[in-house]
């Protein structure tokens, strides 16, 4: 009998987390207080990863499958993870407003994306994060927040946003460890 297990949003949190520290020693505990997690939202997260293919367990580790994982964000993601769009609010600058990509795309008019923040430093549009906590562990580590702000142009842009932030995207999986 095959046990079928769903994927949730916290899971590509923790598989981007372990993408930013690359192939550095890690913990359960550690990564949960790092993430905004419960250690057995991130068990329970880690075996999820493994048994949908988006990563592999290596001895005790749990090592991305980068191919797989890369498939599932670029062409399964913005279906699965429906971003939900808001009122004008303070936040952190997330998809094309954010670092990897500033600069690359002429901004209009329109609010930037943000994710809702109350220390924000930027107006703009609501945009929610792939999970609750994703911009709390955003502001801990620079890596993890620029690889969930290229996921959100993923999830949220348009077609040239989409395209580069994919190509950033394979850029940084491939310097993974």
């Amino acid at each position: 009998m095959v046990m079928s297990m769903s994927i949730k949003p916290q899971d590509i949190l923790f598989l981007l987390k372990l993408i930013a520290i690359g192939k550095r020693d890690w913990s359960y505990n550690g990564l949960a207080l790092e993430l905004g997690m419960s250690p057995s939202q991130v068990h329970v997260a880690a075996k999820r990863v493994v048994a949908a293919n988006l990563a592999n367990k290596d001895g005790g580790h749990i090592v991305p499958n980068i191919r797989n994982l890369e498939e599932f964000l670029f062409h399964g993601l913005q279906y699965v993870f429906v971003p939900k769009r808001g009122a004008l609010t303070r936040g952190m600058p997330t998809a094309y407003a954010s670092a990897p990509m500033k600069g690359q795309f002429v901004v209009n008019d329109e609010p930037l994306p943000v994710w809702p923040d109350p220390e924000g430093e930027v107006r703009g549009e609501a945009l929610s994060p792939i999970f609750r906590s994703a911009p709390i562990a955003a502001k801990r580590d620079q890596g993890l927040y620029d690889l969930l702000a290229l996921v959100d142009s993923v999830r949220a842009g348009r077609i040239r946003e989409k395209n580069f932030a994919k190509k950033e995207l394979s850029k940084r999986f491939a310097n993974y460890g």
